[in-house]
């Protein structure tokens, strides 16, 4: 797919007279003439994308299912009422938002050879895939800091992360990650869209949307360093700060078994991040 998007206007409008700042209220997510392959149910290409369909939905149903069993399964066990579990029931939670914000659509899409969204059903789309990406990093973050006063401050560690640490930290990452969606929202709502504009991706993508505003590019641009900067290298930057510290406690371990559970103790974290 290509990178940048690529805007078609319809044929009842004439080329050069409308700009990107003229109302709209329909968007075509995709890329040109993609849809326009599968017209007929004869078509021997639709076979492949109907083995698409079965295997999104199957890869989503599973990844629900397994999140949503996950949480139950942590509630009930008491030995997995830990910090580390609180967390990753919150990060399966933000999991589930996060793929149905995005996947649901495109299956709907797939169906019905049709890929056209309103200008409220992106910005509501948009909204949801920033918050719920936005928890799941944050959450991480937080994950990778519980590893590390676990293998690093052993000792302190039941003073330290304590459950009332543990809430303040999931609220705060709700908060500063619906701060970031509204920041987003508020930012698009600052330039309307030309009509039946066809954008080169399959989701209501911030960076895609953000090249197509009206405002002034310099002002888009800061807004896109300062939203990267606080929401992908603060989160990245935590984490291996954390493993930069983690590591070399564990080297320092002398018994392989002390090792062996140093490093599962943060294996999963790892595998996730990963």
């Amino acid at each position: 797919m290509s990178s940048s998007p690529n805007l078609h206007v319809s044929n009842d409008i004439k080329e050069g007279v409308y700009t990107p700042c003229d109302i709209g209220s329909n968007m075509i997510l995709s890329p040109p003439g993609y849809w326009e392959r599968y017209h007929s149910a004869g078509d021997p290409e639709l076979q492949p994308v109907l083995a698409l369909l079965s295997l999104s939905l199957s890869m989503y149903l599973v990844t629900v299912l397994r999140n949503l069993l996950s949480i139950p399964a942590v509630s009930a066990v008491s030995p997995l009422h830990t910090p580390m579990y609180f967390f990753l029931s919150n990060l399966c939670w933000a999991d589930v938002g996060f793929t149905s914000a995005m996947v649901p659509k495109m299956m709907v899409d797939i169906q019905s050879h049709s890929s056209v969204i309103s200008h409220a059903g992106c910005l509501t789309q948009m909204s949801f895939l920033v918050l719920f990406a936005c928890i799941e990093g944050m959450i991480l973050t937080v994950m990778a800091y519980d590893c590390f006063v676990a293998i690093c401050r052993p000792l302190h560690y039941p003073v330290i992360v304590n459950p009332h640490l543990c809430v303040f930290f999931v609220l705060v990452s709700f908060f500063l990650s619906l701060l970031d969606s509204q920041l987003h929202s508020w930012i698009v709502l600052q330039f309307t869209i030309i009509k039946n504009v066809e954008i080169s991706h399959f989701v209501c993508d911030p960076s895609q949307l953000l090249k197509l505003a009206c405002s002034d590019s310099v002002i888009n641009s800061i807004f896109i360093y300062f939203h990267s900067t606080m929401f992908a290298f603060l989160p990245i930057s935590g984490i291996l700060w954390s493993y930069y510290k983690i590591v070399p406690s564990i080297l320092r371990i002398s018994s392989s078994d002390g090792k062996y559970k140093a490093f599962a103790t943060c294996g999963s974290h790892l595998a996730v991040v990963c």
